[in-house]
């Protein structure tokens, strides 16, 4: 055993080269494979139908999926960690005030923070298990500023599928090119500042996983991410383990006074809670049923006029103070 030991430690060492695995993949050749297929039966509802027996994808590395990703999502990161707008929620009030924020400042970086893998919230679904989606006047509008199809029934309309408008909703506003979501992802607290003369307001959000978030009780603590920005927009509606987040959240520091939200009661719950959509505490509007935790406006159920007329409202207001914000941001740094 001694001799032996004594050999392996005097014997020459091995010279080992690391290698980077090549990432050049060859062409999959058009002559014998991909061949589009005239005679299928679906050709002429789409160009992608081949010949299936000698269909092939073009050939990839897993780690060429993994750099496409990640190398997007770190570079979004750093763009938005400095944002102008950030937007929390995505359902029908947030996405509404992202889509009309992002056309009239097409300058502004705005980022939209949902807690769910999916958008929308509430809006898959017009109200228990119905599809149709009820939006009272002059909400019309803006559907129609959508491109969507409606039955006028007088004084709302109706959308064939709640889901149809929300997904249509959504990849407009994800189709601009100033706007970002991180889905999956929550505010689990906020950015405060204070100025000179110990006012305090909102000057950003704490970005946590969402899963992350949801189990700081039974796991090692996880300390989160941060995004500054100029103006929040909270719309997390009232419902679910972040609904009403930033209200709350305000509330528990004694900042702002929290209400209990109202019965159910449309004709004044949709009205109130457009007209009052307002900069609730310096540096955050908040939209949607949010705003009922706030101000203890009625619940409106399952009609959506409101929803999206808040978020038109919403981003109104946030230019009228952005502004201001955008000075005393930059009057922090001095």
């Amino acid at each position: 055993m001694t001799r032996l030991f004594h050999l392996m430690m005097t014997a020459p060492s091995a010279t080992f080269t690391q290698t980077k695995p090549t990432e050049t993949v060859a062409p999959v050749s058009l002559k014998t494979a991909n061949v589009h297929n005239k005679s299928s039966l679906v050709s002429k509802a789409t160009p992608a139908v081949y010949d299936w027996d000698t269909f092939k994808f073009a050939p990839i590395r897993e780690s060429q999926v993994s750099r496409a990703m990640t190398k997007r999502y770190f570079a979004d990161l750093d763009k938005y960690a400095e944002s102008d707008v950030v937007i929390v929620g995505a359902g029908s009030a947030g996405l509404s005030a992202a889509y009309v924020l992002a056309k009239a400042r097409p300058d502004l970086k705005i980022a939209i923070i949902e807690s769910n893998v999916a958008v929308g919230g509430g809006c898959f679904l017009g109200g228990q298990l119905f599809s149709a989606m009820v939006l009272r006047k002059p909400a019309d509008q803006f559907i129609e500023d959508l491109g969507l199809e409606y039955e006028d029934e007088g004084n709302f309309i109706v959308v064939k599928h709640a889901a149809l408008f929300i997904t249509t909703l959504c990849s407009k506003v994800l189709a601009l090119p100033n706007v970002k979501l991180f889905n999956a992802t929550c505010v689990e607290d906020l950015i405060t500042r204070k100025d000179a003369a110990g006012a305090t307001r909102i000057a950003g959000v704490v970005t946590n996983w969402t899963l992350v978030s949801m189990h700081h009780d039974d796991q090692s603590c996880m300390d989160p991410n941060t995004i500054n920005s100029k103006v929040i927009i909270s719309c997390t509606g009232h419902d679910g383990p972040m609904g009403a987040f930033c209200v709350k959240r305000l509330a528990s520091l004694g900042l702002l006074k929290r209400n209990a939200m109202g019965a159910l009661d449309m004709n004044k719950a949709e009205d109130a809670i457009v007209k009052n959509t307002r900069e609730v505490f310096p540096g955050l509007i908040c939209a949607g049923m949010e705003l009922s935790e706030c101000d203890s406006h009625n619940r409106m159920g399952p009609t959506f006029g409101a929803m999206v007329l808040s978020g038109v409202k919403a981003a109104e207001e946030a230019l009228k103070v952005y502004d201001l914000r955008k000075k005393q941001d930059l009057e922090d740094m001095c």
